[in-house]
């Protein structure tokens, strides 16, 4: 159990910075994406003349705040879950149970990395964005058409993280499992918060 607890405890700290850095990138992601969407509701409806490019912009940052915050959701038993069946076992059965899941889960997970990674270094990645463009210096002459790759990088940055946070589940789901919960690591004081 020492060796197990030895490789999570880096693993947990280092998913710790991960996906609170990822937390403030996706509140950033959301802020910026009521900003477009309300950008192009005023130009809309206000001025009658639509801009082509808040609803690209909004589409990528609510791309980028699900691949950052999914794994959080994970982490902390956010996703929707149907575990009556699982309550009703006996407590030896209902966690072997639920580690076979995460086992599931891990292998799903790595088949999305491979279309992930296939989605952003394949043939639909080399496209640009419709009109989504960025400035490529500080004097603003020069725009640049994002790439789709950039959107489709946040989901595949999204399950790599996902499977990060998959192990180290699955690892304390083990030292559970050998009756060593109070060897466990404690959470962080938000994570209980955000538990509750």
């Amino acid at each position: 159990m020492g060796a197990l607890l030895a490789v999570m405890t880096p693993l947990r700290l280092v998913n710790e910075a991960l996906l609170t850095l990822g937390r403030a990138i996706g509140v950033f992601a959301v802020a910026a994406m009521v900003v477009a969407i309300l950008i192009q509701v005023f130009y809309r409806y206000a001025l009658n003349n639509a801009l082509p490019w808040p609803d690209e912009a909004a589409r990528f940052c609510m791309l980028w705040m699900t691949g950052l915050m999914a794994p959080t959701a994970f982490r902390r038993g956010g996703f929707v879950a149907i575990d009556t069946l699982i309550r009703l076992l006996p407590v030896r059965l209902g966690a072997l149970i639920s580690l076979f899941l995460l086992f599931v889960s891990l292998g799903v997970l790595i088949v999305a990395v491979q279309i992930g990674w296939s989605e952003v270094t394949g043939f639909a990645g080399k496209f640009a964005t419709a009109s989504l463009y960025v400035p490529m210096d500080l004097s603003f002459e020069t725009w640049l058409r994002v790439p789709r790759s950039w959107m489709m990088a946040s989901l595949l940055l999204g399950i790599i993280l996902l499977i990060s946070v998959n192990v180290e589940l699955i690892l304390r789901a083990i030292v559970k499992m050998m009756g060593g919960e109070d060897h466990l690591p404690a959470i962080s004081l938000e994570e209980q918060v955000g538990a509750e």
